[in-house]
């Protein structure tokens, strides 16, 4: 079992997707998940059945017991249990796994608090390797912040540390990079699908991109009838999505910034 500076006890705070990956990370790396809680009973008894051990859907009922609270909560639903759950440990730290909420979500309910942001897109059904994740901390006092640090770096991962404002700004940069891009991968299979072609034709398309931008800035990495503004192309396209307008607005829009960010990267040269 590992100990990092007396954190022997770890209560996870919810059983969503980012809470079930890491406290289960955290467990197998040999950190004692010594309780979980969720309002959801299904989703808290699923968890425990997995760390092996006891749950509770009562606030009231979290363990005192706790060396580290990790909250992994919607983010509406934090002013609500923050006060609540402090409380029952006041000398423990306690830390949220949130990318767009501060650390000062903390002050004046908690001694000892701070931020264990882990960069990465969850989904229950599938495994994440730790070390391919990337942890940003951020934590009231230097001697938290190393024990943050350590507990990131024992499951393997990297770890930068990051203020509420760096946060803020690598939180809508991900949803960019991943949300936003995943969903471009659902436009494409709509597309597809409605011509009776399969998805998997882009997978090779896709995986080169992702490939690329290892090698080379993403503006240098761009390619396509967007970044040479090839408007006969793009009109044909355009023409092509006049049934769907909503998607006509986005391709329009979304070709006309690539251009601008090809256009300026000239600019520069």
């Amino acid at each position: 079992m590992i100990y990092t500076m007396n954190i022997k006890n770890i209560i996870m705070i919810g059983a969503g997707n980012v809470a079930t990956h890491l406290s289960v990370a955290l467990s197998q790396t040999g950190y004692n998940i010594r309780q979980v809680f969720s309002r959801t009973e299904a989703s808290a008894s699923e968890l425990a059945d997995k760390l092996k051990c006891p749950y509770t859907t009562d606030l009231s009922q979290i363990t005192h017991e706790g060396d580290l609270y990790i909250v992994s909560v919607k983010d509406s639903a934090l002013n609500d249990i923050l006060p609540k759950l402090v409380q029952r440990a006041p000398q423990a730290l306690f830390v949220h796994t949130a990318g767009s909420v501060p650390m000062n979500i903390w002050q004046g309910l908690a001694e000892r608090y701070g931020v264990l942001y882990p960069m990465q897109t969850f989904s229950k059904l599938r495994q994440v390797d730790f070390r391919e994740v990337t942890f940003f901390t951020e934590a009231h006092t230097a001697a938290d912040l190393k024990l943050l640090n350590e507990i990131a770096l024992h499951l393997g991962s990297k770890v930068y540390e990051a203020s509420s404002e760096q946060r803020r700004y690598l939180h809508i940069a991900a949803v960019f990079a991943c949300n936003f891009a995943n969903h471009m991968y659902a436009v494409a299979s709509h597309l597809l699908s409605a011509n009776g072609l399969p998805f998997e034709a882009m997978l090779p398309l896709i995986d080169e991109t992702a490939r690329k931008v290892h090698e080379l800035p993403p503006v240098e990495a761009q390619t396509g009838p967007a970044q040479r503004y090839d408007e006969n192309v793009i009109n044909r396209h355009l023409e092509m999505l006049k049934s769907e307008p909503r998607l006509a607005e986005i391709y329009e829009l979304i070709s006309k910034n690539i251009h601008e960010y090809a256009s300026n990267k000239k600019e520069t040269l």
